[in-house]
């Protein structure tokens, strides 16, 4: 037996629920029915999700990728990504004349909905995010002005408030439960009388994938998550198996799978982040098996049956 083989009896431990979520399966089917409709090219305003493997699929399928409306040709289709985008690039898609369609996840839209009502309620709005994410971008993008950025419990004790009594938050909808309930916290301590979202903007699928990797980590020796380097969800899910004393590793190709993070290992557990797709997943484990892990045992979790309507115009399209 070679030293960087597993354990003999090493096993998978498959994580539920994994992989897409239903904001992500809507936003690849809106590209793909898109494309069957009007032909290619379909122009989608950066990546539809953060996911290597789907981009990869969805430009051989005829999408082009961009990073500005200013390289979408005047009249033609563009895709808001799922992360969503800001008032200001709404307005230039419409001056432009470009037939838009909205992928933004609806839960993404909630968010962008309590900051419109906040701002009308006269709330200066504090937002819980890392700074450069689309999602926040485009989340901040929805006022002009009167918007914070946090990224840390840090950052709150340096705010800067026009009105403490007249305040609220929200939060990007990908981050990690745990470190937001502590920069929550430090907003509280310091702003009693802070507004807070009806029900929380972390969304379900990012709850439920962390869930399961504190339900899944005590039982393994290793985690890898599935996930491409600039996926949110997918980072959080290995710095918190990490957090829970487990070493974790993410990849978004079966080659990138390393034979000594396995060395000796007797289970190894595998997760997937929102953006990442089963036949990913998969191919991962395919890799597993061909290092030297036997089984494979999908735990016990969650079922996800949520589901988004598509966009008018698309919805009669056959699939």
């Amino acid at each position: 037996m070679s030293e960087l083989t597993p354990a003999p009896d090493a096993e998978i431990l498959l994580a539920p629920p994994r992989g897409f979520c239903a904001g992500v399966d809507r936003a690849i089917e809106i590209v793909e029915r898109a494309l069957q409709r009007f032909g290619a090219p379909i122009y989608v305003r950066h990546e539809i999700v953060h996911n290597a493997y789907v981009v990869a699929d969805l430009r051989r399928k005829g999408a082009v990728f961009v990073q500005d409306l200013d390289e979408v040709p005047a009249g033609a289709t563009v895709i808001f990504s799922a992360h969503g985008v800001s008032r200001s690039v709404r307005a230039e898609a419409q001056a432009r004349g470009l037939n838009v369609f909205d992928a933004t996840c609806p839960l993404v839209t909630k968010v962008h909905v309590e900051v419109g009502k906040m701002r009308a309620e006269g709330c200066e709005i504090v937002m819980i995010g890392h700074r450069g994410h689309p999602e926040v971008e485009g989340t901040m993008g929805q006022a002009d002005g009167g918007m914070l950025l946090v990224e840390s419990p840090a950052d709150v004790q340096t705010l800067q408030v026009a009105d403490p009594t007249r305040l609220a938050f929200v939060t990007q909808t990908t981050l990690s439960v745990d470190e937001t309930e502590e920069i929550v916290a430090a907003l509280k301590a310091r702003f009693p009388a802070i507004r807070e979202p009806k029900k929380q903007d972390i969304c379900y699928a990012t709850q439920n994938r962390q869930d399961a990797v504190k339900f899944m980590a005590p039982q393994v020796d290793v985690v890898i998550v599935v996930g491409s380097p600039n996926s949110s969800n997918s980072n959080r899910l290995r710095e918190l198996a990490e957090r829970l004393g487990v070493p974790s590793y993410m990849v978004d190709a079966p080659e990138q799978v390393r034979p000594e993070w396995i060395a000796g290992k007797r289970r190894i557990g595998l997760t997937a982040g929102a953006s990442a797709p089963e036949a990913l997943a998969q191919s991962i484990v395919d890799r597993l098996r061909a290092l030297g892990a036997r089984q494979v045992r999908p735990l016990e979790g969650i079922e996800e049956n949520m589901s988004f309507p598509l966009p008018k115009g698309l919805q009669a399209t056959a699939a």
